[in-house]
């Protein structure tokens, strides 16, 4: 039975349940829609130094990111899912703790809105936002449900996967922020413009 997760709470990926690799999978569905523009919703993660700022452009995965990994091959995103049309996992991506880089202290993962504000679309008209992480057996090890409603943000940080002594711990953040990608990669020192 996976774990499940409440704002704030952690859990020692290395201890409790031995995590080495598997998947971070992340979904929604939208309640409604405002005009005509479809709603497209995008996993970003961000491998952070001890300073909280991205290494560099190249440890920022996402739908845009050329190869969809990080150097080492440690984070592989899935590709963009541009409806978030059915159940289950909207944006996936693979994840192997044993390749992080050394420099990397934590793994941010954030879901966007694109084009938020041209589309007069935020997270108050998603439902049913959680993230999970899966092993490599396919088994959910911890899940979070959002269950908040964020009615003016258009980025939210979901989960960090962070490093505490040789041990990795997973936190249920739920963080919301007016903010599109480009200015959400700003906070995290990456220039994207």
């Amino acid at each position: 039975m996976a774990v499940s997760l409440k704002k704030g709470e952690r859990v020692n990926l290395t201890k409790e349940d031995g995590f080495v690799r598997g998947m971070i999978g992340l979904g929604w569905d939208t309640n409604r829609y405002q005009g005509s523009a479809d709603f497209d919703l995008d996993l970003v993660i961000f491998e952070c130094n001890a300073q909280k700022r991205c290494i560099n452009e190249k440890y920022m995965i996402f739908y845009n990111n050329p190869t969809l990994a990080d150097p080492e091959g440690a984070i592989v995103h899935s590709g963009d899912n541009r409806t978030g049309a059915g159940d289950g996992d909207d944006e996936t991506a693979k994840i192997d703790l044993s390749k992080v880089n050394p420099e990397v202290q934590s793994i941010v993962i954030a879901v966007t809105i694109h084009e938020a504000k041209a589309n007069n679309q935020n997270f108050g008209l998603v439902d049913n936002a959680f993230v999970r992480l899966v092993d490599e057996s396919g088994k959910e090890v911890l899940r979070y449900d959002l269950g908040e409603d964020f009615s003016i943000q258009t980025s939210v940080v979901f989960a960090e996967i962070y490093r505490n002594g040789d041990d990795w711990k997973f936190r249920a953040v739920g963080e919301g922020y007016e903010k599109e990608l480009v200015d959400l990669c700003r906070e995290y020192d990456i220039d994207v413009e």
